[in-house]
């Protein structure tokens, strides 16, 4: 008589193989890459029109202080002086590249990497998105949010909040917080003189101060004053100034 098979219960289930933890590890790995990148390409498309109320810098040195000064204003009330003294200071090309400022890098390099090349463009995504420092991973970071934040944003844009961002004084954030601080008027009051101070005290804010300027920090504002009128009478404010 032939015997019969007997029925053991459930199969014990198949053990993944390394191979197919590995697949599933790299899929796992893929959709938090998807998912990242989709939320980045959001934050940054709701800062093309929302005012940026804070960054992780503020937030960091709010700590640190125990509380900062930044109010946010419409680029229509920041100073046209103030807007061409910061683009003459930080970045005199930045009507003209599409967030790096290759020729600067190229001179950068030649120079031994002893001065910065940094645009006005890649600092406003520093300082909207991401922390200070000069860790390799954050500079990559840098690199792929400016261009995407140059594609997305017009560059009025990327310069009003470049402005409303920046450091003026050691907790003073923004052009209309500065102006406040420095000279008791709003930032669309600014003169010629009092913006082209303001500018000369980037990028070292905490060493400089607009109200009683250094002899260096004269002779810094003397020349942004000429290189502002200087851009104004090229073109390159056209993509910014009215």
């Amino acid at each position: 008589m032939a015997r019969r098979a007997t029925k053991t219960g459930k199969t014990a289930a198949k053990r993944p193989t390394l191979q197919q933890r590995v697949r599933g590890v790299l899929r796992w790995i893929r959709r938090l890459v998807l998912a990242l990148v989709m939320l980045g390409l959001i934050w940054i498309a709701a800062y093309r029109v929302l005012p940026v109320a804070t960054t992780p810098y503020q937030i960091s040195e709010a700590r640190r202080l125990g509380g900062v000064s930044h109010i946010w204003v419409p680029m229509e009330e920041i100073s046209e002086n103030l807007q061409r003294a910061v683009v003459a200071a930080e970045d005199a090309n930045f009507c003209l590249h599409w967030g790096f400022d290759m020729d600067a890098i190229r001179d950068a390099i030649d120079d031994g990497a002893l001065r910065g090349a940094s645009t006005i463009s890649q600092q406003t995504a520093k300082n909207a998105f991401l922390w200070q420092g000069r860790s390799w991973f954050r500079k990559a970071m840098e690199a792929v949010i400016t261009p995407t934040m140059e594609a997305m944003w017009p560059k009025r844009r990327v310069l009003e909040v470049y402005l409303n961002s920046v450091e003026f004084a050691e907790g003073v954030f923004g052009a209309e917080a500065a102006a406040q601080h420095y000279f008791d008027i709003p930032a669309r009051d600014l003169s010629e003189t009092q913006a082209a101070r303001l500018a000369a005290v980037l990028p070292n804010p905490q060493d400089r101060s607009a109200a009683d300027p250094s002899d260096f920090v004269i002779r810094r504002a003397n020349a942004i004053r000429e290189g502002a009128a200087t851009i104004r009478a090229d073109g390159r404010d056209d993509c910014f100034a009215n």
